[in-house]
């Protein structure tokens, strides 16, 4: 249980005379300084995982390797790109009480093979009964963030967002928050206070996508996006036997652009390296479309909702395809209606990921001085 957990953090704090000042953490404004009581729990609590129960991983960068499988012509100017493997829907877990959710990447989480991208957990839509106590809130309690970004996407209910930087927003269906920690930033996620009144469904995803080292210590930032703000591309559908491509209507099949570009249009969030992050809805299951890409960029297919075939492999819920990072084009076909799917593509950087807890920079180095500095209260 979560009380034992935290009984269990403080009497090894004690036991090995870790001291923490509360003068320390400085209070942005009234309503974020914590109790000394949770303050401690808080710190205790992290340096107990950030030691203990984490596992630092350096990888370094990998020149890109052939695939055995050789991409196939869908005509003579275009190679697609093949399959590099399927990671399969993992079991799920909760984080904090208010996200049970899939580790879709499961253990190629914090792997030079996803760069950008790092982790990417969702939670499927679940049932939540109206919350009598709203002073207990589901959800995750403060906790620091260096060296990335998270962004986090909700589908249904509502999620609440306050940090230190003085930040404080909700988001509901279709809307997203891109929060970059950059050099450090402590921030807490819960359900909503209006849908915890009501209750209902809740479905969100967030995703981890890293940052270069050059702007790894920058100043961090908050990007509320609006589902109203976001623009939608009807997608190309694709007749093998005449070679012809043809536009859909937007109700048959449409990329909503969060953040890259598709088809000329741009998505509204801002990014440091080039991130790809497109929700495509297929309303049929008679057409194949086609998605392209930057060749020699990181891609990734995740089904969101319902079902499909990607160059002949079959995906379902919470199962994510990567692909070859050669090629430039790949074709998707529903094989239930109403599916859903989200498109990660991305630059890889090049440079060595270190990763702890909440924190992931270059070297072991920069994590022991992330841990530092949060406990001396510099985020």
């Amino acid at each position: 249980s979560i009380s034992r957990i935290i009984n269990i953090c403080i009497s090894f704090s004690y036991s090995h005379k870790i001291e923490t000042s509360l003068d320390q953490i400085p209070a942005h404004n009234v309503d974020w300084r914590m109790n000394s009581s949770s303050l401690r729990v808080c710190r205790y609590l992290f340096l107990y995982l950030f030691v203990y129960h984490s596992t630092a991983t350096t990888a370094h960068a990998l020149a890109t390797s052939s695939n055995d499988q050789q991409p196939t012509n869908m005509n003579s100017s275009t190679v697609q790109k093949a399959i590099k493997e399927i990671c399969r829907k993992p079991p799920q877990h909760w984080v904090g009480d208010g996200f049970l959710v899939y580790p879709v990447f499961s253990n190629k989480a914090f792997t030079q093979e996803l760069s950008p991208f790092l982790m990417f957990d969702y939670a499927a839509p679940k049932e939540f009964p109206p919350q009598k106590n709203l002073n207990r809130r589901r959800g995750v309690g403060q906790h620091p963030h260096r060296g990335f970004e998270t962004v986090t996407i909700a589908f249904q209910g509502e999620v609440e967002h306050a940090d230190s930087q003085g930040n404080n927003d909700v988001i509901g269906p279709g809307d997203v928050q891109w929060m970059t920690a950059a050099k450090g930033i402590i921030h807490e996620e819960f359900h909503s206070t209006e849908f915890s009144k009501r209750g209902g469904v809740f479905e969100m995803c967030q995703l981890w996508v890293n940052l270069p080292k050059k702007y790894k210590m920058k100043k961090p930032r908050y990007q509320p996006i609006l589902a109203k703000d976001i623009p939608s591309v009807p997608l190309v559908s694709v007749n093998d036997e005449k070679q012809v491509d043809n536009v859909c209507t937007l109700e048959e099949a449409n990329a909503k652009i969060i953040s890259g570009e598709f088809r000329g249009v741009k998505g509204p969030a801002k990014t440091f390296s080039p991130v790809n992050l497109w929700i495509v809805s297929l309303s049929t299951k008679a057409k194949e479309f086609e998605l392209e890409f930057v060749e020699g960029h990181t891609t990734l297919v995740f089904v969101q909702k319902g079902g499909i075939t990607v160059q002949g492999k079959e995906l379902n819920l919470a199962d994510v395809a990567i692909m070859d990072r050669a090629g430039s084009k790949l074709v998707v076909k529903a094989t239930q209606k109403n599916t859903s799917l989200l498109i990660l593509s991305g630059e890889p950087i090049d440079e060595p990921i270190a990763a702890r807890g909440p924190f992931v920079m270059n070297t072991d180095k920069e994590l022991r001085q992330a841990m530092v500095d949060f406990q001396r209260g510099a985020f």
